[in-house]
């Protein structure tokens, strides 16, 4: 079959856009992809949006992009799965361009979260848990992994000093990217004197809510080599769920979703964790992170927090992770998010990314996670 190739990508700062709306950050990311790939919109067969709608007003945010974008009557349609909308868009854009459907598909991941309150969105977010038994009670995102936190650190003996270094290195290279919201390096002692959230976790901790769009550009292979002189494949997907209800997990200490995707993408891609070059996980929180690189096989279980202490997860280490800054720098546009590692793990491979460059790169991870878990998207790209 095919394989499917990304062609243009395009990235708009994230941060407090109030000088756009969605549809122009979507504009926005989308007019750059274009022009990354020298690609003419009429070559366009489709586009899927990657996005949450209840933090806009306008329902059927696809439709409105699509007019926006000049596309219409082109298809388009609108993927859902919290925070990990994104990555379910290029999946399902991978999926139509595999079955032959379409052979140029546009993917937007694009969100505005900034015109709601905090208590807005940790109201919104709490009710990704399982609404009749978790979320009545007040459970929050960060509540929730702050369990995942306490657990942890009772079976393992994770440290909040090794919580505290996972927010010092994406800050480090946060500091790096101009398309990043936090754009400054922090220290631990910083990180530990912030404001305590849901303990063990602080403001460092957790990552923040941004506005933002990014765009890919993917091509079934034969156009992608003629659109591009240096595509960039993408060659391997997981998908993966678990419970709503993280009552009914049976284990606290990492993600089980993330864990089959993984294994799914490496299987489909013929490689295995040792083959990554560069990895974007999702560090909604310090301990996601953590978790991530056990789930993904970085390190065996229990070692995450000596894994990031001994700088494995840095360029030059065994695995360079958020190179970019992650969600924790770079800020969390949540329908944005994945495709924007997407955009990152692309670039690596090219070898565009300057001093946060990963030399010799030539195999690349995205773990995208919806949710506390629920859902979980891991894709791995190649290059020539």
């Amino acid at each position: 079959m095919t394989r499917v190739g990304v062609v243009g990508i395009g990235h708009t700062v994230f941060g407090r856009r109030s000088d756009a709306t969605v549809q122009e950050l979507a504009f926005e990311a989308y007019r750059e992809a274009l022009a990354d790939g020298d690609v003419d919109p009429s070559v366009i067969d489709a586009s899927v949006i990657g996005s949450v709608p209840e933090y806009h007003k306008q329902r059927s945010l696809a439709g409105v992009i699509q007019e926006y974008l000049d596309l219409n009557p082109r298809p388009t349609w609108l993927t859902e799965v919290a925070c990990a909308s994104g990555s379910a868009a290029i999946r399902t854009a991978w999926l139509s361009i595999r079955a032959g459907v379409h052979d140029v598909v546009a993917v937007i991941g694009c969100q505005k979260m900034t015109e709601l309150t905090t208590a807005e969105i940790l109201a919104l977010m709490g009710r990704v848990g399982d609404v009749q038994w978790e979320s009545v009670f007040g459970t929050t995102f960060p509540g929730y992994y702050a369990m995942f936190a306490q657990r942890h650190k009772h079976e393992f003996g994770t440290t909040n000093d090794q919580l505290s270094l996972v927010a010092v290195k994406n800050h480090y290279y946060g500091a790096r990217n101009d398309k990043a919201l936090f754009r400054k390096e922090i220290t631990v002692e910083k990180a530990q004197a912030s404001d305590p959230v849901a303990s063990p976790l602080n403001v460092y901790d957790c990552c923040a809510n941004a506005d933002g769009a990014v765009c890919l550009i993917l091509a079934a292979e034969d156009r992608a080599r003629d659109l591009s002189d240096r595509p960039v494949w993408l060659d391997g997907l997981g998908c993966a769920t678990a419970s709503m209800s993280v009552l009914r997990r049976p284990d606290l200490t990492g993600l089980p979703s993330a864990a089959d995707a993984a294994q799914q993408a490496y299987d489909m891609a013929g490689v295995a964790a040792a083959d990554i070059d560069v990895a974007g996980v999702h560090d909604c929180f310090t301990i996601a992170e953590i978790m991530a690189y056990e789930d993904l096989g970085f390190c065996a279980k229990g070692e995450g927090g000596a894994f990031i202490q001994d700088k494995a997860s840095y360029i030059g280490g065994s695995s360079p992770v958020n190179v970019d800054g992650g969600l924790k720098a770079k800020g969390h546009p949540i329908g944005a998010t994945g495709v924007s590692q997407a955009y990152e793990i692309v670039r690596q491979l090219r070898g565009d990314c300057g001093e946060r460059q990963v030399p010799d790169a030539d195999v690349g991870l995205t773990h995208n996670v919806g949710g506390i878990g629920q859902y979980c998207f891991v894709n791995l790209f190649r290059r020539d």
